[in-house]
């Protein structure tokens, strides 16, 4: 605690900052907020765990804390990565279950594994797939030479009409496109907590967990091999940017 010596006002290191009047360091919520979008733990899981280590707080703050401060993980991270990304993008539309709906997650990689963008949109039609390139064009700012769908029939028309008509379009099989197998780790992250109760909740989870997986990924290219200590010390130095991002945050 600090005192001025001239309005005699008292505050701590915290005041002014988001993280003011919780009870806990803010080292202990990045490492909440880390375990719910890196690894497969429900909120009751992160809780537990947590009380093991002499921190106790229940499940229900665990979701506040996601809801208040996962948007500090977001928003440095998409900074940090504008305008980072290849000239191919390759697209493609994953199932979410939000309040017992199935909602649509749209996704995008280029040829090297860096993510292009992420949009959740409750239709899977035109409206969703502009939306979805009208996205990621503002956060990088330049259209890319070439799109590789796995040919929905929204595509061509949304590809002109947003990115522009001289965008090559491709349409590549399932097996083709690795944007497919890319899917996985989201849906296994969510499955622990049976879906999402609210649209929200849902964006702000899947757009944080793809945000931090590419921030963390320990390959510039998708067939870089690195051996095991050096995953290890990049996982290690990104964690720690990780870190100081947020709490800048």
């Amino acid at each position: 605690m600090f005192r001025c010596k001239q309005c005699c006002w008292t505050f701590n290191e915290r005041t002014s900052t988001p993280f003011n009047f919780i009870e806990v360091p803010t080292d202990i919520i990045f490492q909440v907020l880390l375990c719910r979008v890196r690894y497969k733990l429900s909120y009751r899981d992160v809780s537990e765990f947590f009380l093991l280590r002499g921190f106790q707080f229940t499940h229900e703050t665990v979701r506040d804390w996601e809801e208040r401060f996962l948007p500090h993980f977001i928003e440095p991270l998409r900074t940090k990565r504008k305008g980072k990304v290849g000239p191919v993008w390759l697209i493609d539309e994953t199932y979410v279950r939000v309040h017992g709906q199935w909602c649509y997650l749209y996704r995008g990689i280029d040829e090297d594994g860096n993510l292009v963008d992420v949009r959740l949109s409750k239709t899977r039609d035109m409206a969703g797939t502009k939306a979805f390139f009208a996205q990621a064009l503002e956060l990088h700012e330049t259209a890319p030479e070439k799109v590789a769908t796995d040919g929905l029939a929204s595509y061509p028309r949304a590809i002109t009409e947003e990115l522009g008509e001289e965008i090559e379009h491709e349409v590549r099989p399932c097996t083709a496109n690795p944007v497919e197998q890319s899917h996985r780790p989201l849906k296994h992250l969510y499955y622990p907590t049976l879906g999402f109760g609210e649209f929200e909740a849902a964006q702000r989870f899947c757009q944080a967990v793809d945000e931090v997986a590419n921030f963390l990924r320990p390959r510039s290219r998708m067939t870089e091999f690195v051996c095991l200590s050096a995953q290890r010390t990049r996982f290690i130095s990104g964690v720690r940017e990780l870190k100081r991002l947020f709490m800048d945050a």
